[in-house]
């Protein structure tokens, strides 16, 4: 590998192939039960804890009635509920129920093992090492952004 790589450069190829990698992830779904914004919401709560629905879209990246219908439909299902905030009893915040925890994890063991199956059907075990060692940095990173 050339020591002049510059980070643009590494920018680039790795914003390439994780693109490529979300688009084929969504071209080969698995058999779910939750659609793409249903398990973004949350994972969003499993990793941040309960929010309320203004911080939710905000965190997401989305308008607040989007994150609204996403919320409804989620509620409705019994995968999250809104609980009183125990500072200010005037605000509600949005917290991941344990059938949302459990839609959640098997959406993810699905999605593992989707991975998993690619990774022993196409990679050597020097390949699969490499890129166990690289994605704690890969992790690192999107925890910087």
């Amino acid at each position: 590998m050339d020591s002049e790589i510059t980070a643009e450069q590494v920018a680039r190829a790795l914003q390439l192939s994780i693109r490529l990698l979300n688009l084929r992830l969504r071209q080969h779904g698995v058999d779910d039960e939750l659609a793409v914004p249903e398990a973004s919401v949350l994972a969003r709560l499993d990793r941040l804890g309960p929010l309320d629905a203004a911080s939710l879209a905000r965190a997401e990246g989305i308008s607040p009635q989007s994150v609204g219908a996403t919320v409804a439909s989620l509620q409705r299902r019994g995968l999250v509920r809104r609980e009183a905030d125990a500072t200010d009893r005037r605000r509600l915040l949005l917290n991941l129920t344990r059938e949302g925890a459990g839609a959640l994890a098997r959406r993810r063991t699905r999605r593992a093992d989707q991975l998993a199956a690619a990774l022993e059907a196409g990679f050597s075990a020097e390949e699969l090492r490499q890129l166990f060692e690289v994605a704690p940095l890969i992790e690192r990173l999107a925890e910087g952004l």
